[in-house]
């Protein structure tokens, strides 16, 4: 307990709430005095000397003193190799057992007395002492495991069977290399020197830049350096740890230092994938692995609005009259759970939402849908605790080691816990959405899946003795933890699937794993409203594309506070180019619509969700590229040049798909901003003015508006003000061509949509649009045809 944690116990106690909170907290302290065997003696260990070898398909094993190496390389070029027997499956992140083996990549002796697998685009070499080499093509390194060391029980010592052996791994990379990944991140998307702990984590209020971890971490690690970029994934759910620290490369003909990262695993297997090559080929390869992100419907690409605290009908009734009633598009509201009787999962206060599903079709009719959050916690004693207990052998709740189930203390009191890990209750619980869907709602959002139970100190979660199925395997909350908001996403997005066959769901959680973007996307959770939080929400979003999770947005406003006009309009701004576009706030906080701020920060708010409105057909292209390749709609400056060392250190600006650099404004009253461009052509989109990158320029930020530039050649699709969906294009330079690919909407279901191309190049004095067949596209918007030319620095 910290001091911190003392405080707020000491405060709490004097609650019932609180009183609570503390009994929870203990009940779960003595679990794990009675549940967990106390570690007793261990041994440390290495793997020892290469004794034999074994080929296999895509490679073979390697068989050591003490331990044995599995290798092997996949049709694609993904690398896997695991320790102690371990294999791909099975795994919460891995589509079915990962991909098949390279029948070309083949064991063969290596120098030293060591091993490689050999492909077309990878080789993987073993050292007879177990260090691990991944290498380009070329023989360039990429990335060097040293052996493992693990500390397992000895053998009829007190503690065994207290989880197996404890892992800690150390790579090294390039002294140029740059680590960025990790999850959810809110210190990013650079990842410093320092410690990042692996174990989903609710921060217990507002966070900021130097809050870690959170609630979303992933063992899932991006490194970019001038000889590479590769992606390193440790298939590990159980609480770890990564310490990281950038090399330096030396002076003169001194000696590099690698970067390092050191990975403390506490128990589970040790198995690593990793995947070579561009940004673009490395985010594909990671979206065949673990899965094609979803693609959220089209109105959920609009402007949408949630608060805790709406506390009636009445009162959301006149938050959208006032979007209405200004011509301010809305495409969603989000209730919380004031909205819920008592705070129960999946109830209505019928005194304050008397016909919740009349509701929600008069919101219908005005072009704007309901989301209900869902939280897994379960009040005790109600009707649906009475139907979990009915599920299966079992129930459906966690239990501890004696057999009981594991309860908790959350918003509307004592509460159990389902068991996401168990299919039969994810079956089961997907069921239960039925009632959000016949009271009206068009999506809903998770929370509190961490999953967190109020403590006055220690982990605000449950206990790590708790007693899960893991698929059948059983296990405990220590390899359960990470991965238990990822299966509450997978019960409710198959759930939706089976309700409503013909929709593709809205869903998105606060908390989840590598792979979550199957099921949905996320948010930023409890953001601090401040400058820091603004430059946190930019963070995130970026890590957790890399990761795989391409929707996501921050609470613009920040959630606990009250933001000053500047903030809150600089947040707007940002949230526009992101995907999920919403402002959220707590009960206790100020308020968020834009006309709450004022007269001016009301007209300028006015052409940012107008904007947003526009760009909403070229973030629909985006969302379904994102499905076919991986690639995130926001992306780091250094996506298409990775070998561009000053990108590399780039966080304060971003890529949204191939055609806009976006500049958000992050710092208080500044009113101009250095941008860094990537090398070509970039029009500012209001002025017209054109710069020429690489290089640095410092462009006009004013209140109302922020830098956003355009790729010379790209086509961007855009809503007209009749609603028609037309293209835009930004002229190429003279002699230099351009082009684009287009997805439009196919419809509310899972059909893919058809994929559209168009090159663009001049003819003369013009500048033409054509189609894949040669034909060329009328009525496109060409800018920047006649748009002076700007300085720019290197």
């Amino acid at each position: 307990m910290d001091g911190r944690d003392l405080v707020r116990a000491v405060m709490e106690i004097g609650t019932a709430g609180g009183r609570r909170a503390w009994r929870s907290a203990l009940r779960h302290r003595r679990a794990d005095a009675a549940g967990l065997a106390r570690r007793g003696a261990e041994r440390a260990r290495v793997p020892g000397v290469l004794t034999g070898t074994e080929p296999r398909p895509g490679g073979g094993v390697l068989r050591f003193a003490r331990s044995e190496l599995l290798v092997r390389v996949t049709v694609g070029g993904a690398v896997f190799w695991a320790w102690d027997g371990a294999e791909p499956s099975p795994s919460y992140a891995v589509v079915g057992g990962g991909p098949e083996p390279d029948p070309r990549a083949v064991l063969e002796p290596d120098t030293g007395g060591g091993w490689r697998v050999v492909s077309e685009r990878v080789t993987v070499a073993v050292s007879r002492h177990g260090a691990v080499e991944v290498r380009t093509p070329g023989g360039t390194v990429l990335r060097r495991e040293l052996p493992p060391r693990w500390w397992e029980p000895v053998e009829g010592a007190a503690g065994q069977g207290a989880g197996g052996a404890r892992w800690l791994v150390r790579a090294e990379v390039p002294a140029d290399a740059r680590f960025f990944g990790l999850g959810g991140r809110a210190g990013g998307p650079r990842l410093r020197d320092g410690s990042y702990r692996l174990w989903n984590t609710d921060p217990k209020g507002g966070f900021g830049p130097g809050d870690d971890p959170l609630y979303i971490t992933m063992p899932v690690q991006w490194v970019v350096a001038d000889a590479g970029t590769h992606l390193a994934f440790h298939d590990n759910t159980w609480d770890g740890r990564v310490m990281l620290r950038e090399g330096q490369e030396g002076a003169g003909s001194g000696a590099d230092r690698p970067g390092t990262s050191e990975l403390r695993l506490e128990g589970g297997p040790l198995r690593c994938w990793v995947l070579v090559g561009t940004p673009a080929r490395v985010a594909q390869g990671w979206a065949a692995l673990t899965g094609s992100p979803a693609v959220p419907p089209e109105w959920a690409l609009g402007y949408q609005h949630a608060r805790w605290g709406f506390g009636s009908a009445a009162e959301v009734r006149r938050v959208v009259a006032g979007y209405v009633s200004r011509g301010l598009p809305l495409s969603a509201v989000h209730l919380d759970i004031d909205h819920y009787d008592g705070h129960r999962v999946f109830t209505v206060d019928r005194e304050r939402f008397p016909d919740l599903s009349g509701l929600a079709r008069e919101l219908s009719d005005q072009g704007v849908r309901l989301v209900s959050i869902v939280d897994p916690a379960v009040k005790t004693g109600d009707a649906l605790h009475d139907a979990g207990r009915e599920v299966g052998a079992r129930g459906a709740f966690v239990r501890d080691a004696a057999g009981e189930e594991v309860r908790g203390e959350v918003w509307p009191g004592e509460c159990v816990y389902p068991d996401f890990t168990d299919p039969a209750v994810r079956e089961w619980w997907g069921g239960l959405y039925e009632e959000r869907l016949k009271q009206g709602f068009a999506g809903v959002w998770h929370d509190m899946n961490e999953p967190v139970s109020f403590a006055p100190f220690g982990d605000a979660t449950l206990p790590r003795s708790a007693r899960h199925s893991l698929e059948g395997v059983g296990g405990d909350h220590r390899a359960a933890h990470n991965v238990y908001a990822l299966g509450m996403a997978r019960a409710g997005w198959e759930g939706l699937v089976r309700l409503r066959p013909e929709e593709r769901p809205f869903l998105f959680s606060r908390s989840g794993w590598a792979g979550m973007q199957r099921y949905g996307g996320t948010w930023s959770g409890d953001v601090e409203s401040g400058w820091e939080g603004l430059r946190a929400s930019l963070a995130l979003v970026l890590g957790l594309g890399l990761c795989g999770v391409p929707y996501s947005g921050p609470d613009v406003g920040g959630f606990g506070g009250s933001p000053s006009p500047e903030l809150y309009l600089r947040w707007l701004q940002l949230g526009a180019y992101l995907p999920l576009f919403r402002t959220h706030s707590a009960i206790w906080a100020g308020r968020r619509e834009p006309w709450e701020f004022g007269p001016e920060v009301a007209e300028h708010a006015r052409g940012v969700l107008a904007e947003r409105e526009r760009l909403r057909p070229y973030l629909v292209s985006l969302a379904h590229l994102a499905r076919r390749t991986g690639a995130p709609y926001v992306r780091p400056l250094w996506w298409g040049a990775p070998e561009d060392r000053v990108l590399r250190d780039c966080e304060d600006a971003f890529l949204l798909g191939d055609a806009l650099l976006v500049a958000p404004v992050l710092e208080c009253g500044a009113d101009r901003r250095a941008v860094r461009l990537p090398r070509g052509r970039w029009y500012d989109t209001v002025t017209e003015v054109v710069y020429e990158g690489p290089g640095q320029v410092l462009l006009d930020a004013p209140p109302g508006r922020m830098p956003v530039l355009a790729r010379a050649g790209s086509v961007v699709p855009v809503r007209g003000g009749d609603g028609a969906v037309g293209l835009e294009v930004w002229a190429p330079g003279r002699g230099r061509t351009g082009g684009g690919v287009v997805i439009r909407d196919p419809g509310p279901g899972f059909e893919p949509g058809v994929v559209e191309r168009y090159s663009v190049r001049w003819v003369g004095e013009s500048v033409v649009v054509e189609d894949e067949a040669g034909e060329v596209v009328e009525g496109v918007v060409v800018r920047g045809l006649r748009g002076p030319a700007g300085g720019c620095q290197a």
